[in-house]
């Protein structure tokens, strides 16, 4: 008798172990496993769009969506969620976090513009219209859109050039203007011309923010003051700058508008100018373990190597910085922290892509 419930026994764990096995297995086998947010709201196959495990993530996106209209950021929102982190989520969509800042908001709404153009399921349009209405009601008099609605306190309500918050929120008007068949099909169209005045009213501000030096525009700082429109600061070690990284999602931008004014053809045409004149030569990146042992890196001279541009640039005197969080401007980066050395991206060879697709656009709207 004992035998036979040892049998027993030993055959049920064999078949939870079974279950176990297969549950994992099929998790791990789902297509979205390994990818970013960003991967899977936009560039999933066509097909997986309304597809059983898509409808899940609708689900989550649904959920995450703040009263406020708009999402908050660096949320994997394609992760499964357990009861209680949905309990959480409910209780948090009160919080005052909903954001532009590194592709939040206008990600989801894409996302959810594909499920529709898929299920033409009505709670998916009813939450992407709530997220455009989000945008147009952040959006300042001037044109410029804050990193935060409704607004929070602090650098928070500068102009926010940053991580392409604004250039992201334009990108996606001028889809909808440009008449994009999931995001037309999903934007009630009672909405356009607010949409398009938005869109121009956002250009108007990229333009009057640009940098002039000697009547001469040059780039953009990657915060401006919501009110003098000038280069503002952020974070301590983000100070006032000419920005070698920001500007380039703006001039992309600015080149990507067909039969440009004159005023855009300028500010183009400035801004490549002033990147080129500010390149930093044959520099490169070197990895190296330091005294302490510890994994470091530094910027270096190399004749093979190609050009890095500075994330800031001194509004004074054109020259690269790097910066604690003290606030202190040092010209390189062996002279900080070791925390801020390689916690912040203090350089970029971003400017590249404008200088691969300027010849082009130089020949057409300036030759």
């Amino acid at each position: 008798m004992k035998l036979q419930i040892m049998k027993y026994f030993i055959k049920i764990e064999l078949i939870l172990l079974l279950l176990i096995v297969s549950s994992v297995s099929t998790f791990c086998q789902t297509p979205t496993i390994g990818r970013s947010w960003q991967y899977v709201a936009t560039r999933m196959p066509a097909e997986w769009y309304g597809s059983e495990e898509s409808v899940k993530v609708a689900e989550n996106v649904i959920l995450y969506q703040r009263d406020a209209g708009g999402w908050p950021k660096n949320t994997a929102m394609h992760r499964p969620l357990s009861d209680p982190d949905r309990a959480r989520i409910k209780d948090e969509k009160g919080l005052n976090d909903a954001i532009f800042d590194n592709s939040a908001t206008t990600t989801e709404m894409r996302f959810l513009a594909r499920m529709y153009a898929r299920t033409g399921n009505q709670v998916y349009m009813e939450s992407y219209m709530r997220g455009l209405r989000f945008i147009l009601d952040a959006q300042y008099e001037n044109g410029g859109w804050p990193m935060f609605w409704p607004l929070r306190k602090g650098y928070y309500t500068h102009i926010t050039f940053n991580d392409n918050a604004i250039v992201n929120i334009l990108t996606l008007l001028r889809d909808i203007l440009d008449s994009d068949p999931e995001l037309r099909g999903i934007t009630e169209k009672k909405y356009l011309r607010d949409i398009g005045r938005a869109y121009r009213k956002g250009i108007e501000v990229i333009l009057k923010t640009q940098i002039v030096v000697d009547g001469k525009p040059t780039v953009w700082c990657a915060q401006h003051d919501e009110h003098t429109l000038l280069p503002a600061p952020a974070r301590s070690y983000e100070l006032e700058s000419f920005s070698g990284g920001e500007s380039v999602g703006i001039i992309l931008f600015l080149m990507e508008i067909p039969d440009p004014s004159a005023k855009i053809r300028k500010s183009v045409i400035g801004a490549v100018e002033w990147l080129d004149a500010h390149r930093l030569k044959n520099r490169r990146w070197d990895f190296f373990t330091n005294a302490e042992g510890l994994r470091d890196r530094r910027i270096v001279n190399d004749p093979e190597a190609g050009d890095l541009w500075a994330r800031f640039y001194d509004l004074e005197t054109q020259e690269p910085y790097v910066c604690d969080r003290d606030g202190i401007k040092k010209k390189s980066i062996e002279e900080i922290g070791y925390e801020r050395r390689n916690g912040y991206s203090w350089y970029t060879d971003a400017p590249e892509e404008v200088f691969k697709k300027y010849p082009a656009w130089e020949a057409k709207y300036v030759k």
